[in-house]
C-alpha cells in the first residue's frame, strides 16, 4: 500500500521538521491568560521593563521652599535664605533570579487518560506564578508602608485600628483615616488610590449599615446582588486571597521569599519576608512601590526523548522594591 500524506496539525504550512510548534502556542497562551486573570497587583504599582542588566535605578527628588523677596537682596547669595538645597536619592530595585513553574507530562499517561490535561495544568502553572507576583509585591507594599523616607519626605502610613474583632464599621473608619493620611502626605487624589483586602473583611465592609447606600448617594456604585464595592473614600477596593498568606509570622511565609536579592524591610538576607501577622490591609498609590521587569512571562516546551515525556516550563525573572514609602498605608491591629 503507498503511503500517504497526512496534514500535520502541529506544523507550521506542512513545511519544516518540528510538528509540535504550534501545539506550544495553545498552551503558552493559556498560561497567559491565567496569570492576567489571578494577578491583583500588576496594575496597582510602577513596572518598568529593562533590556539587560542586573538591576534599575528610580531618582529620588526632595522637595523645594518657597519664600518672599527683599527688594535688594541677592537671591543668589547661599546666606540669603531662598536657595533651595533639593535632596537627591535613589532607590535601586535589583533582578531577582528567574522564577520558574515547571510540570513533565508522560507520554504513556497522556495516552491512557481520556480527557485533556495540557491545559489544566497550564492554568496551574499560571496560578502558581501569578500567586508569587501578589505574595512579593504585596510584601513590598506593607515594607513601604513601614517605612522611613531617606530625603525627608513623609514616612509611610501604619494605621492601627485597635484590638478586637474587625468589623465592617472599623474598616471604613480606617479607610477614611487613610485617605486623610495620603491628603496630609500630599499622595495625588488621582482616581489611582487602592485598598486590598482579605475576602472576608471585603465581605463585611459590603454588609456595613449604610456603606452602599451612601456610596450611591455620592455618585459611587454598588449593590448587594453584585456583591461589589468598588470605591470608599476615594480609594479604590479589592479583594484577594493572597493577602492572607501575606499577613502571617515570618516564619509561616513561603521561605523561597529570603532568597531574593532585594531586602526591602532593610534586613539583609530575609528578601520579601517580615513578621506581618497583625496585617489587615494594605493600599496606596501605584507611586508607592516599583517592579523591574528583565524578563516577561515566557514558557518553554521540550520533548525528552529519554524520559518519554513533555516538559514544560513558565517563568519570569523580575525584582520588586520601595520607591515611595509616604505612598502607601497599612491598617494593623
Amino acid at each position: 500500500m503507498a503511503n500517504t500524506l497526512p496534514s500535520r496539525l502541529g506544523l507550521v504550512n506542512n513545511t519544516g521538521s518540528d510538528v509540535n510548534e504550534l501545539f506550544l502556542k495553545v498552551f503558552s497562551g493559556e498560561i497567559l491568560t491565567t496569570f492576567e486573570e489571578a494577578n491583583v497587583m500588576k496594575g496597582l504599582h510602577t513596572i518598568r521593563t529593562i533590556a539587560n542588566g542586573k538591576s534599575a535605578q528610580f531618582p529620588v527628588t526632595g522637595i523645594a521652599t518657597a519664600k518672599y523677596h527683599t527688594p535688594g537682596v541677592n537671591i543668589a547669595d547661599s546666606t540669603s535664605g531662598y536657595l533651595s538645597q533639593i535632596k537627591h536619592a535613589e532607590k535601586v530595585i535589583n533582578i531577582d533570579d528567574v522564577l520558574v513553574a515547571s510540570t513533565f507530562i508522560a507520554n504513556i499517561d497522556e495516552l491512557k487518560n481520556h480527557y485533556d490535561v495540557r491545559s489544566i495544568y497550564a492554568q496551574e502553572l499560571g496560578r502558581a506564578l501569578a500567586k508569587r507576583f501578589d505574595l512579593a509585591t504585596m510584601k513590598t507594599l506593607a515594607a513601604a508602608a513601614a517605612g522611613v523616607s531617606e530625603i525627608g519626605l513623609k514616612d509611610g502610613i501604619t494605621i492601627n485600628r485597635g484590638s478586637g474583632t474587625l468589623t465592617g464599621a472599623t474598616i471604613e473608619s480606617s479607610l477614611f483615616t487613610a485617605a486623610q493620611k495620603l491628603d496630609e502626605n500630599d499622595i495625588p487624589n488621582d482616581g489611582q488610590r487602592f485598598a486590598i483586602l482579605k475576602p472576608e473583611d471585603y465581605y463585611k465592609l459590603i454588609s456595613t449599615s449604610d456603606i452602599l447606600t451612601n456610596n450611591r448617594d455620592f455618585g459611587g456604585r454598588g449593590d448587594v446582588a453584585t456583591g461589589s464595592i468598588p470605591m470608599v473614600a476615594g480609594i479604590k477596593i479589592y479583594k484577594s486571597n493572597h493577602l492572607k498568606d501575606v499577613a502571617k509570622a515570618e516564619a509561616s511565609l513561603d521561605q523561597d521569599d529570603d532568597n531574593t536579592l532585594n531586602d526591602v524591610f532593610g534586613a539583609s538576607g530575609t528578601g520579601y519576608n517580615a513578621n506581618l501577622v497583625d496585617l489587615d490591609i494594605i493600599g496606596g498609590h501605584p507611586s508607592s512601590i516599583g517592579t523591574v521587569k528583565l524578563l516577561d512571562l515566557a514558557t518553554e516546551s521540550d520533548y525528552k526523548v529519554e524520559l518519554q515525556g513533555n516538559l514544560f516550563v513558565a517563568k519570569y525573572a523580575m525584582g520588586h522594591g520601595v520607591l515611595r514609602p509616604e505612598a502607601a498605608f497599612q491598617i494593623q491591629v
